[in-house]
Formats: structure tokens, sequence, C-alpha cells
């Protein structure tokens, strides 16, 4: 939380941190330890790495895991199927995520150009009047002075 004051807490867990091992993650996900290294291998479900080498699944992993699982079961799509899939998902949430920041920003621009014309209305000159062309009357009026009374 830049710019309020506060320090982000470094122990905070999010969906993404990587916390559980294989062992852990395979029993969350009711698979075997073997079949995780296998998507992994195959880049289905890639876990972060300690500096040793062993994987740290998080919990997004974990669903990941079970989404492979029930398209892989439930739904009989082969695993060079599924990894299309989850690459489409991926992109799909990215391109999602592009256009809601794009349309953030034509919000704003929309918004100062709004205010721009605004000021440009308000900066009008008020002692003018406009112009309107003034049909002409095809009726003759004559003026004649009044008489003088005194003279008759």
């Amino acid at each position: 939380m830049e710019g309020s004051g506060r320090r982000r807490n470094p122990y905070e867990l999010t969906d993404d941190s990587p916390v559980y091992v294989i062992s852990v993650a395979a029993q969350l996900s009711g698979l075997h330890p073997q079949t995780l290294r296998q998507y992994d291998r195959l880049g289905l479900v890639s876990p972060d790495r300690t500096a040793g080498r062993g994987r740290r699944y998080s919990a997004r992993d974990i669903e990941l895991l079970r989404q492979v699982q029930t398209l892989s079961q439930d739904e009989g799509i082969n695993l060079a199927g599924i990894k299309r899939i989850i690459e489409l998902e991926t992109q799909v949430a990215a391109l999602q995520a592009r256009v809601a920041e794009l349309q953030a920003v034509v919000e704003g621009a929309a918004a100062a150009m709004q205010q721009r014309e605004a000021a440009v209305h308000a900066s009008y000159r008020r002692d003018l009047v406009p112009y309107q062309e003034v049909q002409q009357a095809s009726a003759l009026v004559v003026w004649r002075p009044k008489r003088d009374q005194k003279k008759h």
C-alpha cells in the first residue's frame, strides 16, 4: 500500500503465495505426487521453486490442479488439450485486464475533454448577442410628422 504510509505485512498470504510442499499439494488436490511432477514437466501447473529446487505450490496452483483433474477425468480432454485450454484462459484473463485498463484510460480522457470543453464554454464573452438574420417585410410604412396644431 504505497502512499498510505503503512507497510504491507510480509507474512500476509495471498492465493499466489507458494507455501505448500508437493506432498501437501497432492493431498489438497487429490492427486498423486508423481502426477504433480508430470504436470509440472508438461507445463500444465508450474509451481514456484525454493533455492534447493523444491516445488512450492500456491492455493491458485492447487485450484488449477483440481481443474486439470476435472477436465481430464470428467470431460475426457487429453493433457495437450488441457494445456491449450489453460493457455487460452490465461490469455483471456490478461486481455480482459488490458481492456479494463484501457477503458479506464478512455474514461479519464473523456472526463478531461469534458472539463476542457466546459472551460471553453465558460470563457465565452457574455456581452455579445448572437446575430440572427431578420426577414424583410414587404409592407411600406410612411412616416409623417405631426403638424403643429397652432399653425392651422
